[in-house]
């Protein structure tokens, strides 16, 4: 069995597309992302009389065609960001009142992901392809009940998944971070959910962990060191590992026979823990980059026979 395995594309539409193509671009058999599906950020668009303005990187842009519309458009997907049209009042009104604009940016971001959804069910043949989504740190509870009602993907978060006699077990949660996201949660926590699901595995010697936060200390974890006023230290240059200690504990504990995780975009690598084999493909999802994992189980030996980290 042949998987492919991505994470923490945040939105960007181009990389979605990519993840979609990597089923046929890889001969995999299934393909999974990891978390981090949804963008951070919504960029407006204002109707203006027979033209549209948009703000980008600190430049007013205006646009004259629909050709341009449509190419700025694209340009905002592609980089992990949401473009909601608004005429001036409404821009006024959500510049006054941030529960308005939070209310804006969960619609798109829905609406987004429905129109993902329907890429994936042609990509995918209606399912006939396995593609198996899980939320992350950053994303809103709201997808859930989206990817959980799809009929070409499956939600992992807290289930146990029979990928053709190898157990799934998936957790989108993350120990605490300095932004206060999601689905984040004491150390302690995340133990607990660890086992609730690790006790659904069969036979750990056929496991993979599809947790979000990766192990503390093992390098798949090292991020930027930050200062108070939440800055890079040195520019970047001071890095610290900042994993999950329960997500490493429970890896040592239960000896899966794959580890595969994201969150920490820098620390692409792979580590071995005694048994286990941990990933961490990384993301450059800005640059419009898919960082992946292309891994192959060997299902007579119950181990990992290849694994090679992919850039397109």
């Amino acid at each position: 069995m042949r998987i492919f395995f991505a994470t923490d594309i945040h939105g960007s539409e181009v990389c979605w597309r990519k993840f979609l193509n990597s089923a046929a671009f890889y001969k995999a058999d299934l393909v999974v992302l990891g978390g981090d599906v949804t963008g951070k950020a919504m960029v407006p668009i204002t109707a203006r009389d027979g033209y549209w303005q948009v703000t980008l990187r600190g430049e007013t842009l205006r646009l004259d065609t629909r050709q341009e519309l449509d190419d700025v458009v694209a340009r905002i997907r592609n980089s992990g960001f949401y473009p909601a049209m608004v005429s001036p009042d409404e821009l006024t009104e959500l510049g006054a009142d941030a529960a308005a604009v939070d209310r804006r940016f969960s619609t798109e971001m829905l609406s987004s992901l429905d129109r993902w959804l329907d890429m994936a069910d042609g990509k995918l043949r209606g399912g006939e392809i396995p593609c198996i989504l899980n939320g992350g740190n950053d994303d809103i509870f709201e997808i859930d009940e989206v990817l959980e009602s799809s009929p070409c993907v499956s939600f992992a978060e807290g289930k146990l998944l029979d990928l053709d006699g190898f157990s799934l077990v998936s957790m989108g949660w993350t120990n605490p971070t300095p932004w206060d996201t999601y689905r984040e949660a004491p150390e302690t926590e995340l133990a607990a959910k660890i086992e609730a699901i690790a006790s659904l595995v069969p036979d750990m010697g056929r496991a993979i962990f599809n947790f979000h936060a990766p192990p503390y200390g093992t390098g798949l974890d090292e991020a930027p060191a930050l200062d108070e006023t939440l800055r890079p230290v040195h520019g970047g240059a001071v890095m610290k590992p900042v994993g999950s200690t329960a997500v490493r504990d429970a890896i040592l504990r239960h000896q899966p026979m794959l580890s595969v995780h994201g969150h920490i975009h820098e620390s692409r690598g792979i580590k071995k823990m005694k048994r286990t084999l941990a990933i961490n493909p990384g993301s450059v999802y800005g640059d419009g980059v898919l960082q992946g994992a292309v891994i192959d189980l060997d299902a007579k030996k119950a181990k990992v026979s290849r694994y090679l980290l992919v850039n397109g």
